[in-house]
């Protein structure tokens, strides 16, 4: 097989306990249980002694019902295409992006956020993901039983709002992607960067990769890479105000029915960016390192 055209074999269930790269951050899909029917009142039967065909009945009820919402309100085409991608076949385009840890991040004019503290993330102090993210406590502890670099930022309750990684070395994504992101010596592959709502549009989605270029300095790196998704207009936006360039580079995914995955790497020339370049704005200027 052309060794820039790899399968990769996953769970179908692609949203659950995910991690993506910094430049993936889309909102979460969040698993939201079926209801389930109320009992009615006096009755004798038991909720779990219900037949396979009634609870069959309830969940298509409650799926059809769904299905509706949704063509509400975003339209026929809108739905077909969605359950298109997540059935039958969907293709992103990752950009590979790159800055060294030096030069100046560029003016940015992100409001102000309340004081935090950061915390290198360890299994052992993983808990403090419980309450804003829940569902990657156990993932947490795992990358850093695994030896990457994790920062998290505390609020005053000691729980995380925020997190990022980077790893020194070749960086193979099993929780979402399922593929194999190739460091560079003297770089880091940088992954995982999120922040809970309330900082969206705060000076912490620059203190925080500033941060962790600085442990990755003292790591003897001297180059973040990364990827983004073309479609993720915010991320790349985000990109581009931290000052980062394009390799030329794109990780093709190919999710066929659902579960199995393929990439492959294609390059380009020029960039892909401009339409959403902007003058930048001078209010304050942050320093790397």
């Amino acid at each position: 097989m052309n060794p820039n055209f790899r399968q990769c074999m996953a769970d179908t269930n692609l949203w659950r306990g995910s991690l993506l790269p910094l430049g993936c951050e889309a909102a979460p899909i969040l698993a939201t249980p079926l209801a389930t029917a109320a009992q009615p009142s006096g009755s004798k039967l038991p909720r779990h002694s219900r037949s396979p065909c009634d609870n069959a009945g309830v969940q298509n009820m409650g799926t059809v019902s769904k299905l509706s919402e949704h063509i509400k309100q975003k339209g026929l085409r809108a739905t077909l295409g969605k359950a298109w991608k997540h059935y039958v076949f969907f293709h992103q385009e990752l950009l590979w992006m790159e800055r060294d840890l030096v030069s100046p991040v560029p003016p940015h004019s992100l409001k102000p956020y309340p004081p935090l503290r950061v915390v290198k993330i360890t299994a052992d102090n993983a808990s403090a993901f419980a309450r804003y993210f829940g569902d990657r406590v156990g993932t947490m502890a795992e990358l850093a039983n695994e030896g990457h670099t994790g920062h998290m930022h505390l609020d005053d309750q000691g729980d995380a709002v925020a997190f990022i990684w980077g790893s020194a070395r070749d960086y193979f994504d099993r929780h979402y992607y399922g593929c194999m992101f190739p460091v560079k010596p003297g770089e880091f592959f940088e992954f995982g960067g999120e922040l809970t709502r309330s900082y969206w549009g705060s000076e912490l989605s620059v203190d925080l990769q500033l941060e962790l270029w600085k442990a990755m300095a003292a790591q003897g790196c001297d180059k973040v890479v990364d990827v983004c998704e073309f479609h993720n207009i915010p991320a790349l936006k985000l990109h581009l105000r931290m000052g980062y360039t394009e390799q030329g580079r794109i990780m093709n995914v190919y999710t066929l029915f659902g579960r199995w995955r393929f990439y492959r790497e294609t390059r380009y020339s020029g960039s892909r960016l401009d339409a959403l370049r902007k003058p930048s704005r001078p209010p304050v200027t942050a320093t790397a390192v």
